[in-house]
């Protein structure tokens, strides 16, 4: 006898998470999210183990390559998810910005551009190779208590040919480059994107590492009436007769000590003892920019270890804000928002080695800057899930998980006799769903980290699938 094909059946997440997302053709709309919903039940799978067949696998390569398809039409609901997460934070929010690579083994007729080298060993030596593949700047927006609430902006692209930042100096003098001509030009495009899906562009505090030490970023946050806090690599010109701003922090006093613990490279348990120093001071722009760009009146605060550690290197940030700072317990709440910017290291993480971005077949950049953005949107669920276990553990199951889920997770995993009566709360069953990833929830053990979410969650799909099926055939 011949069965009718099972209809499908959309996830509430997906839902959710994708209610705004519109193409130019439903058709599109559709596959959209059902993409989402398979890369997201079968997470660092192949597109054809996602698809289940050839149909939805052939359906799925036509949809990456379909010209009317982009990476913003894509992204576009889960921005909107975003703002509205956004606002539902009273206060302020941090927005984490970083760029990061995706390197592919492809052919010189690829139209990957080469985005850096690397050298491989041969019997005769080391051979140095070109590294193709595409570039990504991403905008992900957390609470200060480290929730993620999604991603507020991304771009991505290649390069037609790879120059070192050395050889570049020996050629032109980056401050006389107009910031359009550069790539440096992302993050304010970012920066623009994301605060404008902000009710209030001053809750907004944008944070970067080094590469974000860029004069027009400082401008154009003065120009939308919004905040960063940036790590600083330049010495730049500050108050009056030429000084600098390493020149006048010199003469600012020690304001208190602050102690911190943290993991180094090699994963070992640290402490450290802080010196921190702060100081409102009048930084000007470059000296080929002055004409175009205003001084402005930023906060400078210098975090140094106290004594020489062993084994690792002295902890010496250099922050640099156009937040006020009035007391030593507003500098040490910046040092602590600037120490989430992990964070989106995290959530790279979880792109390539989670949901496998790297390890796609696919050909072209335009397919691949389409699959990557999917699995965007996928990695961003289990950093959320995971942080949210650490974030509002009291809080009720259903802020992530639907009813079905919890009555599955209450039949797969039963409470010790010693977790009578069950608390029923969200971290109670995060904890559970770890566990069907792996994770043994020993009293010593931290709490689940990414890789058990993500295998979690898979298994449950996978068994909330059967359940479906089980329950259909019986009902026939």
């Amino acid at each position: 006898m011949r069965t009718e094909p099972s209809k499908y059946e959309e996830s509430e997440w997906v839902k959710e998470e994708m209610e705004c997302c519109q193409f130019s053709d439903e058709r599109l709309t559709k596959r959209a999210r059902r993409l989402v919903d398979q890369i997201g039940a079968m997470v660092g799978g192949s597109i054809p183990a996602a698809c289940q067949d050839w149909a939805n696998t052939k359906a799925a390569y036509r949809f990456f390559s379909n010209e009317s398809v982009s990476e913003h039409d894509i992204l576009a609901g889960h921005f909107e998810a975003t703002k509205a997460r956004m606002a539902a934070v009273d206060g302020r929010v941090l927005v984490l910005h970083d760029t990061t690579m995706f390197t592919y083994q492809r052919d010189e007729d690829s139209d990957l551009g080469e985005i850096g080298r690397f050298r491989s060993k041969r019997k005769e030596g080391l051979e140095e190779k070109a590294a193709r593949g595409i570039l990504m700047h991403s905008s992900l927006v957390i609470t200060p208590e480290g929730l993620p609430l999604g991603l507020a902006a991304i771009k991505f692209w290649t390069r037609t040919e790879f120059k070192g930042c050395n050889a570049l100096k020996r050629k032109i003098n980056p401050t006389r480059v107009s910031i359009e001509e550069k790539e440096s030009y992302r993050w304010l495009e970012n920066l623009r994107q994301a605060t404008a899906l902000a009710i209030d562009a001053g809750h907004c505090v944008h944070i970067g590492d080094r590469e974000s030490d860029i004069y027009e970023l400082f401008s154009r946050a003065a120009e939308l009436k919004t905040h960063f806090l940036v790590r600083t690599c330049v010495d730049r010109l500050a108050g009056e007769k030429g000084k600098t701003i390493t020149a006048e922090m010199k003469r600012s006093p020690i304001q208190g000590l602050h102690r911190i613990e943290f993991k180094d490279s090699k994963g070992q348990q640290c402490e450290a003892v802080l010196k921190i120093r702060y100081k409102e001071i009048k930084v000007h722009p470059p000296i080929g920019k002055q004409g175009k760009y205003p001084s402005l009146t930023l906060t400078v605060i210098h975090a140094t270890e106290r004594g020489a550690p062993k084994g690792r290197a002295k902890i010496h940030w250099k922050l640099l804000t156009n937040l006020s700072v009035g007391c030593f317990e507003e500098a040490v709440e910046k040092l602590d928002w600037y120490a989430q910017r992990w964070k989106i290291e995290t959530f790279h993480k979880i792109l390539k080695s989670g949901c496998k971005a790297e390890d796609s077949k696919l050909r072209s950049y335009e397919r691949l800057t389409n699959f990557i953005a999917l699995c965007c949107i996928v990695s961003w669920r289990i950093f959320w899930m995971t942080m949210l276990k650490r974030t509002a553990p009291d809080a009720p199951p259903e802020v992530a998980l639907t009813k079905t889920e919890v009555l599955l997770l209450d039949e797969l995993i039963k409470c010790q006799p010693w977790d009578f009566p069950p608390k029923k709360t969200l971290s109670e069953y995060l904890i559970k769903l770890a566990k069907l990833g792996g994770y043994l929830a020993r009293a010593s053990d931290p709490p689940p980290g990414n890789m058990v979410m993500r295998r979690g969650l898979s298994r449950l799909t996978d068994i909330q699938m059967g359940f479906a099926i089980g329950a259909k055939l019986m009902g026939n």
